[in-house]
């Protein structure tokens, strides 16, 4: 090989080199910007924390109402409990995975960003609920004493109430800027769940000659 050719390889291998060092940085660079979309934004925090704890309420609400209500109302209640449980498992593993934690110091902020920026917020009222749609702990104790057709139409009047709650947020959660795709998913999950839950507990209640 002459002096000549050795230099001609030399620059190509260069070359090479070079365009091999400016791919891998832009690949490099794309794999770090991917990363950091995938990391959970505010909103994503806000409503897998809040969602979560709207629906251990839920699941409270299901398993508080007696076994002696028609099966229809029983089995009802039963799907509510086992599917908002499948749910608050998918939201608090997302925060596991990110170690971060499982409830919010400032619930339902995500929705409204920038209010605790400013100092103290002002005072809410104490019969306010936290959330949209909870139900106080006088509800609950009420449900747990009722029977029979009372129990029946307390139960329904609460879920519609704490579902309604729940399609609140998931809306907000669902129309977010900054929510990622798998937090829009499931709040749209919710949204159809738990309007169809709505359309069936409203039923039910008619069948009763009871307003939701």
């Amino acid at each position: 090989m002459t002096r000549a050719t050795t230099a001609v390889c030399a620059v190509l291998l260069a070359l090479l080199l070079a365009v091999a060092g400016f791919f891998g940085g832009v690949a490099w660079e794309n794999h770090r910007a991917e990363q950091r979309s995938h990391e959970p934004t505010p909103a994503d925090i806000g409503f897998a924390q809040d969602m979560s704890v709207h629906h251990d309420q839920a699941i409270l609400i299901a398993n508080t109402l007696t076994t002696e209500v028609a099966p229809e109302i029983r089995g009802l209640a039963d799907r509510i409990a086992a599917t908002q449980a499948a749910e608050a498992a998918t939201m608090r593993g997302w925060l596991d995975w990110f170690a971060l934690p499982l409830t919010s110091d400032h619930p339902m902020e995500w929705m409204h960003p920038g209010e605790h920026e400013h100092g103290p917020s002002e005072p809410t009222d104490a019969d306010e609920p936290p959330m949209p749609g909870l139900a106080s702990s006088d509800e609950i104790a009420r449900l747990s004493d009722a029977r029979g057709a009372a129990a029946e139409i307390e139960f329904l009047q609460l879920m519609i109430r704490h579902h309604r709650g729940g399609v609140e947020m998931a809306t907000a959660a669902q129309n977010s800027d900054t929510a990622s795709a798998a937090t829009r998913r499931l709040a749209l999950s919710m949204i159809t769940e738990q309007g169809d839950e709505i359309g069936q507990m409203t039923l039910l209640l008619r069948a009763r000659g009871v307003a939701p």
